[in-house]
């Protein structure tokens, strides 16, 4: 029988939250475990249930999404955390990546979609509705236009990138390029450092942006 991944929805809206509710339960690898009308009861019944992925509202009365993030990295709750939000500011996504969402998905995302970013999420992916790539990509190319900065990149290092760009993980990267995950984990320090970027997401959009 395949392993069922557990969710907590958390969204001031109960309509919405029934919606969805209804929508991951029609999955047979997904069930959802808890809602939550707002960030203290998010993180209270977050660490009392511990589930497995938590898709939170960025706007709520109360705590907001990020300051609910933060607080649930703070109480060591190992979800994955996507924040589900009608906003596509720059701001807010960059701030929830940098505070260690696991991705950050649009409202008005296709229903498969929404599942499958879900399921990637799961599987150690960044996820991100599209709309949000080129946010990204406009935010970080002005930091990142030194001239021939993939000149700087071994052509190990080069595949590592192109992988990022696809959103993958450390061990699934490990396992296109028969490599152990720590070794992937020091290329993507050294792919970083090179070409002045914090984060992966940000190596990943970098990528997409530069057409690698």
């Amino acid at each position: 029988m395949n392993k069922k991944y557990s969710l907590m929805l958390v969204d001031d809206h109960p309509m919405l939250r029934k919606g969805l509710a209804q929508l991951i339960d029609l999955e047979d690898n997904l069930e959802v475990i808890a809602e939550a009308n707002n960030g203290d009861e998010a993180i209270r019944l977050a660490i009392q249930h511990q589930p497995d992925v938590i898709l939170l509202d960025l706007n709520m009365q109360g705590l907001s999404g990020i300051e609910t993030l933060s607080s649930l990295k703070r109480a060591k709750v190992t979800a994955k955390v996507i924040i589900f939000s009608v906003s596509d500011n720059e701001s807010d996504v960059l701030q929830a990546l940098k505070y260690g969402a696991a991705g950050y998905l649009l409202k008005d995302e296709e229903p498969e979609s929404i599942i499958e970013n879900i399921n990637r999420a799961i599987a150690g992916d960044v996820v991100l509705s599209a709309p949000l790539t080129q946010i990204l990509v406009r935010s970080i190319l002005p930091g990142a236009k030194d001239a021939n900065p993939l000149q700087q990149l071994t052509p190990r290092e080069i595949d590592i990138l192109k992988y990022l760009a696809k959103g993958k993980s450390n061990k699934a990267i490990g396992l296109q390029l028969t490599i152990t995950e720590a070794t992937v984990k020091v290329h993507v320090k050294n792919v970083l450092k090179k070409l002045g970027l914090k984060t992966r997401v940000e190596a990943a959009v970098w990528a997409v942006g530069n057409k690698l």
